[in-house]
């Protein structure tokens, strides 16, 4: 098994065995939806579909970004991508950087056998433009996963703490606007889990992309994460130490939808409640995305996804009827901060 292979089956295993959430607080809970006793529609009247990338969705959720390159992790991503066709959601792939170095890898990421229809996410970590990945060699591993988009991930906290990080990012942002002239698909740039603040979406404001995902602060640490893994003091300890450090969730979506007014926003970092993603459309998100619920759920296979997937959009749904909402773009703006 190669480095990448073993660090994503640790990486699963860790998620799935260990606390690995952020100490620190996404910021949703600073905020109330407003509800409406004279909502003035009816709930038939709800529509959740939302488009994203040129494809329709059920409801506005994705399913996050977790892993592949592995036997095991590659059953997952089965799993996952059946449920996200079943209930009509999208899928977001984990890291692709093992197809580009090891092609044989590819089948584990591939889905489209069991997800015809789904709106799927491609995934690169930016950092690697400046290691010796092309855009071209980005625009391929989209083309061989048959994906609809690409996620180009920045994660210079988890780089910092991970054994085997790639730290150079000098140079980072005009890398990736040469890397962009080659690519031909939507691309999101997204964290994994630090968030986004004003100065990175001032930059990407200036790039030619479909949208963000925020991944702020309150969700999976992956500093926490990766200090799991180490075996080395005081690297360790910093991971650990820096398990909250970041940009919340709350505070990274209102930045991105100011300084980008017309792109996607897609909200993620600790999602883990219907009203949760309900709260993030009402501050300016087009979708919201979320991973360590559905992975929890994946211990019981396909039918345990899709029951998490159906419980989040049935609730999803009562909300906004509640809230005098027809669709989730009629949300924005149906929220008040109380703390």
């Amino acid at each position: 098994m190669s480095d990448i292979a073993r660090r994503k089956d640790e990486h699963l295993d860790i998620c799935r065995e260990d606390r690995v959430e952020s100490e620190r607080a996404s910021g949703f809970a600073r905020w109330r939806l407003n509800y409406t006793s004279l909502p003035e529609i009816a709930l038939e009247d709800v529509d959740l579909r939302t488009e994203i990338a040129g494809k329709t969705l059920r409801a506005p959720i994705i399913i996050g970004a977790m892993t592949g390159g592995t036997e095991g992790a590659g059953a997952l991503n089965k799993v996952l991508a059946e449920a996200a066709q079943r209930t009509g959601v999208g899928f977001a792939l984990g890291s692709g950087r093992v197809v580009i170095e090891r092609p044989e890898t590819a089948s584990s990421f591939q889905v489209r056998d069991v997800a015809p229809d789904v709106l799927l996410f491609a995934n690169l970590g930016a950092v690697q433009f400046n290691y010796g990945v092309s855009g071209t060699d980005a625009q391929r591993l989209v083309d061989v996963l048959e994906a609809d988009a690409l996620n180009l991930h920045l994660n210079p906290l988890q780089e910092a703490i991970q054994p085997e990080g790639d730290t150079n990012f000098r140079g980072l942002a005009q890398a990736m606007q040469n890397a962009l002239r080659d690519i031909t698909s939507p691309v999101f740039v997204k964290e994994v889990g630090a968030g986004i603040g004003p100065e990175t979406a001032a930059l990407l404001a200036t790039m030619p992309l479909a949208g963000v995902e925020t991944a702020g602060v309150g969700g999976t640490s992956w500093a926490r994460v990766e200090a799991l893994r180490h075996d080395s003091e005081p690297t360790r300890k910093s991971g650990l130490a820096l398990g909250g450090f970041g940009i919340p969730t709350v505070d990274s979506l209102l930045t991105c939808r100011d300084l980008m007014p017309e792109q996607t926003i897609i909200a993620s970092g600790g999602l883990r409640s219907a009203e949760e993603m309900a709260k993030g459309l009402a501050l300016g998100a087009d979708a919201c995305a979320c991973a360590l619920p559905f992975l929890k759920a994946a211990s019981k296979g396909v039918d345990g996804v899709v029951e998490a997937i159906e419980d989040f959009i049935h609730t999803l749904a009562i909300i906004h009827f509640v809230c005098g909402a027809r669709t989730p773009k009629e949300m924005r703006g149906r929220a008040q901060r109380v703390g």
